[in-house]
């Protein structure tokens, strides 16, 4: 690490914090519907209380009129009496008019028993660089969020993409911190344009999956505040509602029970006037995790029920802070209207707008990587002779797993998007290529046979069987096990093949291959076989309502037919357009960059036979490309929501430019990242965890080491040709105005994404990014047409965190400005003098 943290030193780092983003000060909560920030006073800040008129005299008489049985029921989970299929309940005090809380999961649109907008992963939302666009994701959801009966949405996720293995890197925005900032910001105002109260999470260095309930996170004071604070710093000002603290510890201490996180920086000096919530089971203890700030805990009650009113009785918590932990819920739930005697009525979904915003997210998000001899768009007779390939090209890959999963309306197949785009007379051929859910096993495999084809069992009932089966030469086999109620027991030579999973690892499977389309939980097993007899014994119960189970298998036979066909389709047709999957999930990290199963081989095939072959890449983060050099095109279309084959359509018969860029560098190898090789810095090494890039994260760790990557942050081609000129930096407002001209200088129309990156200061002793994004403009431009942009640079993005002062200190002197495509793509250059203040 560059910096040693103490126990002292962690208190004083989040115990001091400067001026809010960009804005010189902590910005006030901004109520629901409301058109900017207010002040309020130092008290009202603390609870939330100024929202609306009489808000702290109507706490107040709530307060005095509760039972420290009633106080303590608002400060964790329980039971839903009429569950809507959300993540969390929290009883109301039906008696003094206290309405009870829903709360939903979130990322990308509502996650409850009923169908909602299935919109695209935020990152593929951060990828159109836009957060007008973010706002108005956010609306989609807030207002969904309350017509579906929620009342809290457990997003957005502000965390950074420190690692491409991260299992949820799709949730979130970015590994840059000013992007998420200014995304996570515009998404909570969105949110709660619609009444629906945001919680940002998960607070804070939640950054992987793997050993998140008790990795140690150790990160510098000057790493903190200048990667992963910024984002939760920026949703403060937005004015969330509520804050969700992370499973793992922050600098030796638990998230949930971090004193110097949730009560110095977070409301001290920040100013959040909201709740902190726990993660689901997040929570270790009763007084300490009250003491810190900790207000709720979820799901249920297991430290904040009866021991919280033990640890009242006995003297160890004071009511004073079970009320002040009361205060804070009790005054965001009337900032947003629910204690009033006419709360705000709950609108009606509205399906169609909310797809219109999915189909607009997913093409603006689009990243078009590699475009070699105009292998795109699809036109002439490229676009009349297609072969689509792969699972996912005729099963649309909406979402990923976990707490992001959403029940869509509806999500057409790719291919019949790209058939219908295609028209009459084009012919269109698809081979599958790889199998996801497996052929079933032959009835006379089995001596004595069985079929396990398609099983039910009866409620109440059990069935099972046991027989043997021979191979001829040994083999590759997947098993796979499609179900409806309690898992079946699948036993191959005494080996049960599906044991149960650790944590939420057994509860999340995945958002592709979790289920089967039509809709049996999935799992599966690969093995290799022994030539010689297996014996296969499965058991499955009924239970209470019964079941479907069937048994399924690929084997290295099926698995070159399957490729065999692709390669003769690919032969047949002018142009390939090649659907690839990752799938990731919430509880499990990645075990490689690469493209799971047999995937790299059938790129490989098909691009051998067909050198216009299209990758679309439905992947969750950065992926490692061995087959590049082989294609025409790769298309990065992240899990792109229930209109993700419209939009991706579009994309590839060029109705719209590619407008996404990379939010995320690409690796050229596995080993190439900022935490790759290095175990201490992921996943850490004896339940600890070094931030040891300091504030080197993502690109900027690239620069730093001079490592070239496959695909630089903030890289995406486009139909059409650019041409950058006429860069201007001058002092200005405390910062830096930077100017100069972007031209469309091809024969399509086009969007583009110019970025600005500004360089050190040598006046600053103190570790700095060789280049910082310091800002942005998404541009629409007719073929010829040019635009100037105007760019400011703030203090802030010129100021490094000064550990030993604890606070924002300005670069002064000469600074660098760079202006262009990436941030390895810099067309322009130009230096300008900040001064001192």
């Amino acid at each position: 690490m560059s910096e040693a943290v103490s126990r002292r030193r962690a208190i004083g780092l989040l115990g001091a914090v400067g001026a809010a983003l960009g804005a010189g000060g902590c910005v006030a909560a901004v109520p629901p519907g409301g058109a900017g920030p207010r002040k309020a006073s130092a008290s009202a800040a603390a609870t939330g209380a100024a929202a609306r008129p009489g808000s702290a005299a109507r706490i107040d008489a709530l307060l005095e009129r509760l039972t420290l049985e009633e106080k303590t029921a608002l400060l964790h989970g329980g039971p839903d009496p009429a569950p809507l299929g959300q993540a969390g309940y929290v009883p109301g005090v039906p008696r003094l008019g206290i309405p009870a809380l829903r709360l939903a999961d979130g990322p990308a649109g509502v996650r409850v028993a009923r169908p909602a907008t299935a919109l695209p992963a935020p990152v593929m939302l951060a990828s159109a660089f836009d957060p007008a666009l973010a706002r108005e994701y956010g609306r989609v959801i807030g207002r969904e969020g309350r017509a579906l009966g929620q009342d809290v949405l457990l997003s957005p996720m502000a965390n950074l993409i420190r690692t491409p293995y991260a299992g949820r890197n799709f949730e979130t925005f970015a590994e840059d911190p000013r992007l998420t900032a200014d995304l996570v910001a515009q998404v909570v105002r969105g949110i709660q344009d619609e009444g629906l109260i945001a919680t940002v999470k998960h607070f804070a260095l939640s950054n992987q999956e793997q050993g998140r309930d008790t990795v140690d996170a150790v990160a510098a004071e000057q790493t903190l505040h200048e990667t992963e604070l910024r984002g939760f710093e920026a949703a403060v000002a937005a004015g969330a509602g509520a804050v969700m603290g992370a499973y793992n510890k922050v600098n030796g201490t638990y998230a949930c029970e971090n004193k110097p996180l949730l009560d110095e920086l977070l409301r001290g000096r920040w100013g959040f006037g909201g709740w902190v919530m726990s993660d689901w089971n997040a929570a270790h203890s009763t007084v300490a995790a009250i003491g810190a700030g900790l207000d709720m805990e979820m799901p249920g009650g297991t430290h904040y029920g009866a021991p919280l009113r033990q640890a009242v009785r006995g003297g160890s918590v004071h009511e004073d802070t079970v009320d002040l932990a009361v205060r804070r819920i009790l005054a965001t739930m009337d900032r947003f209207g629910l204690l009033a005697a006419r709360p705000p009525a709950r609108p009606a979904r509205d399906a169609a707008a909310g797809a219109r915003v999915a189909r607009r997210v997913a093409a603006a998000g689009a990243v078009l990587l590699r475009n070699e001899h105009a292998t795109l768009p699809l036109t002439g007779a490229a676009a009349r002779s297609i072969a689509v390939i792969g699972p996912t090209g005729q099963l649309p890959f909406v979402s990923g797993g976990g707490g992001a999963h959403v029940v869509p309306d509806q999500a057409p197949a790719p291919l019949d998007a790209i058939r219908r785009r295609a028209g009459n007379g084009s012919t269109v051929r698809y081979a599958l290529g790889e199998d996801l859910y497996g052929r079933p096993l032959p009835a006379k495999l089995l001596n004595p046979a069985a079929d396990l084809a398609d099983r039910r069992v009866e409620a109440g009932r059990s069935w099972s069987h046991e027989g043997e089966f021979t191979l001829a030469a040994d083999d590759e086999w997947t098993l796979l096990v499609h179900y409806t109620g309690k898992r079946p027991g699948v036993r191959l030579d005494g080996e049960e093949l599906f044991p149960g999973r650790q944590g939420v690892a057994e509860q999340f499977a995945g958002g592709l291959l979790g289920a089967a389309p039509d809709g049996l939980a999935v799992r599966r097993r690969t093995l290799a076989l022994t030539a010689g007899t297996h014996r296969l014994s499965v058991f499955a119960e009924g239970g209470d309502e019964g079941q479907r189970f069937r048994l399924r298998h690929t084997t290295n036979a099926t698995r070159a037919a399957d490729l065999a066909e692709a390669v003769k389709a690919a032969e047949q047709a002018h142009s390939v357009v090649l659907f690839a999957y990752e799938d990731a999930t919430e509880g499990t990290d990645r075990t490689s960059l690469g493209l799971p199963g047999g995937q790299p081989r059938l790129i490989e095939s098909v691009a051998a036979v067909n050198p216009r072959t299209t990758v679309v890449l439905n992947t969750s983060s950065s992926t490692t490309m061995p087959w590049l050099p082989r294609t025409g095109a790769v298309l990065q279309m992240y899990y792109p929501g229930q209109e993700g084959a419209g939009a991706t359509a579009d994309v590839l018969f060029g109705d719209v430019d590619p407008g996404g860029r990379l939010t995320q560098t690409f690796p050229a190898d596995e080993q190439a990242t900022p935490v790759g090789g290095d175990p201490v810095r992921y996943p850490g090494v004896g339940g600890r965890q070094e931030y040891g890039e300091g504030v080197h994260v993502g690109h900027r760790w690239y620069d730093a080491q001079r490592v070239a990557p496959l695909f630089p942050f903030g890289h995406g081609l486009s139909y059409t040709t650019w041409e950058y000129e006429n860069l201007t930096v001058r002092p200005e407002r405390g910062g830096l105005r930077v100017e100069f001209t972007v031209r469309n200088t091809g024969h399509r129309k086009g969007t583009e994404v110019a970025q600005v990156y500004v360089g050190p200061s040598a006046e600053l002793k103190l570790d700095q990014p060789v280049r910082a994004l310091a800002g942005y403009r998404r541009l629409a431009l007719a073929p010829g047409e040019a635009q100037q942009v105007v760019l400011d640079i703030d203090a802030r993005t010129l100021s490094s965190w000064d550990p030993e002062a604890h606070a924002w200190v300005l670069g002064s002197g000469r600074r660098e400005v760079f202006a262009g495509r990436s941030s390895r793509e810099l067309h322009l250059r130009a230096k300008a003098v900040v001064k001192s203040r």
